[in-house]
């Protein structure tokens, strides 16, 4: 029980690691461990729709992928000054030690778990992943652009980047989210021609 509630204490750290999207309507940045919760409500509620995966594999996948960053720290979805190798090192010795504070068998169950979710190979995999993108693109579309217009991000890249996890899921989903983007990016030309033009 001491492990047990040493990890447990350990992952509480993961409300102090802050992401770049802002929550919605609100000038702070969510935390990693809001997001995560938030990543499992959406397999709550949307994971029935899909009669092929196990839904409580994919809403752990979502509830632990992020404990690394308490070691690792959030890597950024838009910026371009990342060694993914280095990143890559860094969360894999995260999860062996923070997994590790866990007795023997439920470390291992765990670690299996974040790989898995790391690897995006097995369909669970995959709609964990297209959930940790469908998040963030929804809370910044909430939030009039949030981290893409500080970041000065295309519509082009928020489809790269939000498609290539998003659309192997589930077709569906990325449909309807890449409409709801281009109606943002639509409304932000319309609104950005009659400023040049006030101007």
């Amino acid at each position: 029980m001491s492990e047990t509630v040493a990890f447990l204490t350990e992952i509480d750290r993961l409300k102090q690691v802050d992401r770049q999207t802002k929550i919605i309507g609100e000038k702070r940045r969510e935390n990693a461990a809001e997001h995560s919760w938030h990543l499992a409500m959406f397999a709550l509620v949307l994971g029935p729709r899909f009669s092929r995966i196990d839904l409580s594999r994919v809403i752990g996948m979502l509830l632990i992928h992020d404990i690394v960053e308490i070691d690792a720290g959030d890597v950024p979805l838009h910026s371009n000054n990342v060694d993914s190798v280095v990143t890559q090192q860094r969360e894999a010795d995260a999860a062996r030690r923070i997994f590790g504070l866990l007795p023997p068998a439920d470390a291992g169950r765990f670690l299996r778990l974040w790989k898995e979710f790391e690897a995006g190979e097995t369909e669970n995999a995959r709609l964990a992943r297209a959930f940790d993108r469908l998040q963030p693109l929804i809370l910044n579309l909430m939030n009039g652009g949030g981290t893409w217009s500080e970041n000065d991000v295309s519509e082009g890249e928020i489809s790269d980047r939000y498609g290539r996890e998003i659309e192997p899921a589930s077709p569906e989903l990325w449909q309807e989210a890449r409409h709801l983007v281009s109606l943002y990016f639509e409304q932000k030309s319309v609104g950005d021609r009659r400023m040049h033009k006030g101007g």
